[in-house]
């Protein structure tokens, strides 16, 4: 049974508001926000000594830095643990191997003494080199442990110095771990080469770039950084799927994440009782350069490999991520015994690789599972993508037939007066 377009949009939408939270159990399921740990914060300043150009309102970059960092300390909301990392603030030398190792924590992520954090930005000076990638590295370290929001906050005015470690490849890698850690960026005044690499790092991770010209704009922005780190969040939890479905993972209610490599198929497993209705929904995300022509495909299968539903999206041309869902009801029974059906999720997609571009770690996916109470009767809502449907199509061929029958015999009546005339 192939799952109509409007069907699979309306699930997806459904299944956006259950990875929201509005629709799990009270329990925690997986994937649900326990509010044990305080939200984490690093802020990572790029203090190289291009900072020191007046082109933000008059004043140097790394001034306006400076005041924005003030008035985000002071508008840090007090259950956010937030921290600053330096990078290029320390070796003004000429060496690369030794510029490429300065970054530093100027104040530890934790509990904010606001005093304190604001005597320690004020004795930043615009030094050296810009190591985005091994800043990122030990910012990813400073945040570790907790299952908190973490956020990195990456503000910089150039293009990282330091290849071959491409910062990119840094930022995927840590998406590739599985922690829930975002990486926002922000440019300052930034030029077109910044602005595809800080664009680049932000979406490995589900996080945004901004472009920054003004004082005011960079505070702003970081305020509302800072501010979502403090909002209830949901981590999706990490799920490997398997090659094949006798070894996947066994999955309950909640929001997962995985890494699929290009030409790959990953399988899940799903128990779904006798009156209960599977609903799972899957987002890849293109997360570096891919070809045009790309599709995702999720398959629920029996055990055995019968096929019982499917949801499949496709395009062509630029994108971020492409979705798609399906639902599942199983009738009810009248055994009270009866035992549950092993479903088999599958999730296939098909982007491909631009030229020059590494295959490895695949593209990030997110997987919603969710089993309910099904409807009764269960099948209502899964015959042949129609659903209730059905009456809507009866009544349109009986009115279809009455209106014919109608109009065969206007036709005929017509003809008969025509040939008495």
């Amino acid at each position: 049974m192939i799952t109509r377009t409007r069907l699979a949009a309306g699930v997806c939408a459904l299944l956006a508001a259950l990875t929201a939270g509005l629709a799990f159990p009270a329990g925690a399921a997986a994937g649900e926000p326990t509010g044990q740990d305080a939200p984490k914060v690093d802020l990572v300043l790029d203090v190289s000594g291009s900072m020191r150009a007046r082109d933000i309102d008059g004043q140097s970059r790394m001034a306006a830095a400076k005041q924005a960092f003030n008035e985000v300390l002071d508008a840090t909301p007090e259950e956010v643990e937030l921290g600053i990392r330096t990078l290029g603030a320390n070796y003004p030398g000429d060496d690369r191997k030794t510029g490429c190792k300065d970054t530093a924590q100027l104040y530890p992520v934790g509990p904010l003494d606001r005093t304190e954090a604001k005597a320690a930005v004020a004795t930043l000076s615009p030094t050296g080199w810009t190591p985005i990638g091994p800043a990122l590295l030990k910012a990813a370290g400073d945040l570790d442990g907790g299952n908190g929001s973490k956020r990195i906050v990456l503000i910089s005015d150039g293009e990282d110095t330091c290849a071959p470690l491409d910062p990119c490849e840094v930022a995927r890698e840590i998406a590739a771990k599985g922690i829930g850690l975002t990486i926002d960026t922000l440019g300052l005044v930034p030029t077109a080469k910044l602005s595809r690499q800080l664009s680049c790092i932000a979406e490995a991770t589900g996080g945004t770039y901004t472009s920054v010209e003004h004082q005011d704009e960079l505070t702003d922005r970081v305020n509302q950084l800072v501010d979502r780190a403090a909002d209830p969040v949901v981590t999706p939890v990490p799920a490997e799927g398997a090659d094949r479905c006798p070894g996947a993972p066994t999955l309950k209610s909640g929001l997962y994440t995985d890494r699929e490599e290009f030409g790959q198929q990953r399988w899940y497993r799903v128990d779904v009782r006798p009156g209960q209705e599977l609903r799972a929904s899957v987002s890849v995300a293109a997360d570096r350069a891919v070809n045009p022509g790309y599709g995702v495909l999720l398959r629920a299968v029996t055990s055995k490999g019968r096929e019982i539903v499917r949801g499949e999206a496709a395009g062509n041309g630029r994108t971020d991520a492409i979705s798609t869902g399906l639902r599942y009801p199983k009738a009810e029974s009248d055994d009270e015994d009866a035992p549950a059906e092993t479903v088999c999720l599958g999730v296939s997609h098909s982007f491909s690789a631009a030229s020059g571009v590494k295959a490895t770690p695949g593209l990030p996916l997110e997987l919603t599972v969710d089993v309910v109470d099904g409807p009764s009767p269960a099948g209502d809502v899964a015959a042949f993508g129609l659903g209730r449907g059905w009456w809507l199509l009866g009544v349109l061929i009986l009115a279809g037939f009455l209106a014919g029958l109608v109009w065969g015999w206007l036709s005929r009546w017509r003809v008969a007066v025509w040939r008495t005339n």
